[in-house]
């Protein structure tokens, strides 16, 4: 039922915003629109951004206003109203694709979104959103990941890209991170200065912490429905894996190296170093210095620090490895896109995602919200982001990783959120209920198969 549901809603939606008028030749990955012109200086434009990190309280909401302020002071012409997306969910980000497709049943939808990069395909496919190379140019965006001094990081740059075109303009993200508790490395007889570099270390270490202090060792947030899969994907890319065919026709995240890195965690539970938790249940009990290690997003460092304070020190290191091999980080985040009805606001619209991702808007980002800046480059500058660099030890091993960083890869068609959650289910009931991994994935595997286009054939 549900997936004749989706379905027929997308079905729906595809309908509604071809017959929409986007000022355009055609949409889609498989066609181009119409290059849009400059804006005259006196021309007035209103356009919308709509982000699910907008509204939130604390540093967010306020970072966006002043960012928004700046750009309407530069570009006089132009106002912008900023919105979260429209829903009742208690985590806005779980509504941007259902407040995208109503607005666009509706013919009205915001200018600029900012969407998870696990939303890529369907963003493209069905939502159709505005390839950037043939609304301004693909000099115009490239000029732009260049910048004025500092570009992107060169691992950054195609991560909105789909079928050698740009739809989204990378925006925010992070790499998985361990994070662990220095005071609590001290107490277990373990060099807090040396942090795991393995997970057969980080293993070991976690019960070093268990056996001496009688704090919880180690959580691995990758392993349920509500952590996505992002970095379950880092995990299987670095076990030689993957989770999907690279020609996109395949759900392969039932053969061996997946089923290794189930069993792993797995194991870890089972032997008691890693507590069977939540994912807020664990975020909340490292930020009380009650869990020795996390691997999780730098998104969430605000939160450690502040429940470390005085009372214990917080550490940093990259993702661990499997023995052998190299580690391989995905990333989090979203990337911005566009979907203005209308070349003015088309071109009002880029000229936002051009402040929103330059350097002093980075330079605002990471300072006053922690978030790692793509224009890697300002961390050296005296006048960018050095001080702020040298006052964050836990910045260098996110900006290490981004060397070997690969995408967190989009499942393919409507029912994408269906395979998405029915392999990460099926990676939960594994590790914390015991489910046998092999057959767990297997069976996950083959009735999200079924939802492939074209079945999976």
């Amino acid at each position: 039922m549900k997936r004749t549901l989706l379905a027929a809603c997308a079905a729906t939606l595809l309908l509604a915003t071809s017959a929409c008028g986007l000022g355009t030749e055609s949409t889609g990955s498989q066609a181009s629109v119409s290059r849009v012109p400059e804006l005259k200086p006196d021309q007035k434009v209103s356009i919308v951004f709509e982000s699910y990190n907008f509204g939130q309280a604390g540093a967010w909401t306020d970072t966006f206003n002043e960012l928004i302020a700046a750009f309407e002071k530069e570009h006089p012409n132009i106002s912008v109203t900023a919105q979260k997306p429209q829903g009742n969910s208690a985590n806005p980000a779980t509504d941007t694709i259902s407040s995208l497709q109503s607005q666009l049943t509706a013919g009205s939808p915001p200018d600029v979104v900012q969407l998870g990069f696990s939303d890529l395909d369907f963003t493209v496919n069905q939502l159709k959103a505005l390839p950037l190379d043939d609304l301004v140019g693909k000099d115009t965006v490239q000029a732009n990941f260049d910048g004025e001094e500092y570009p992107y990081a060169e691992s950054a740059r195609t991560l909105g890209d789909w079928k050698g075109k740009t739809y989204g303009v990378p925006f925010v993200f992070s790499t998985p991170m361990l994070y662990y508790n220095k005071q609590l490395f001290t107490q277990a007889g373990l060099d807090p200065e040396h942090p795991p570099a393995t997970w057969a270390e980080v293993r070991d270490a976690a019960k070093a912490i268990k056996d001496m202090t009688g704090k919880d060792g180690a959580y691995v947030d990758c392993l349920t429905k509500a952590a996505k899969d992002w970095c379950f994907q880092a995990l299987v890319r670095s076990a030689g894996g993957r989770v999907i065919s690279e020609d996109r026709s395949k759900l392969t995240f039932a053969d061996p190296p997946s089923v290794e890195v189930v069993r792993s965690m797995q194991d870890m539970v089972r032997t008691g170093v890693m507590p069977n938790r939540t994912q807020m249940q664990a975020v909340e009990s490292f930020a009380r210095g009650d869990l020795g290690m996390i691997l999780e997003s730098s998104a969430i460092q605000g939160t450690f620090l502040k429940g470390a304070g005085d009372k214990w020190e917080l550490g940093a290191a990259a993702m661990p490895s499997f023995e052998g091999r190299q580690a391989i980080p995905t990333n989090s985040g979203a990337a911005l896109f566009v979907f203005s009805q209308g070349q003015a606001k088309q071109r009002a619209a880029w000229e936002l995602i051009e402040f929103l991702t330059s350097e002093r808007a980075y330079t605002t980002i990471a300072t006053k919200i922690g978030y790692l800046p793509l224009r890697t480059g300002l961390v050296n500058d005296p006048d960018g982001l050095e001080k702020w660099a040298d006052e964050n030890p836990y910045l260098e091993p996110n900006l290490k990783q981004l060397e070997h960083l690969e995408p967190w890869v989009s499942m393919p068609g409507a029912s994408y959120l269906q395979i998405r959650d029915g392999m990460m289910q099926a990676v939960e009931n594994a590790v914390y209920q015991g489910a046998n991994p092999a057959d767990s994935l297997r069976s996950a595997q083959e009735e999200a198969s079924a939802l492939l286009p074209g079945g999976g054939k």
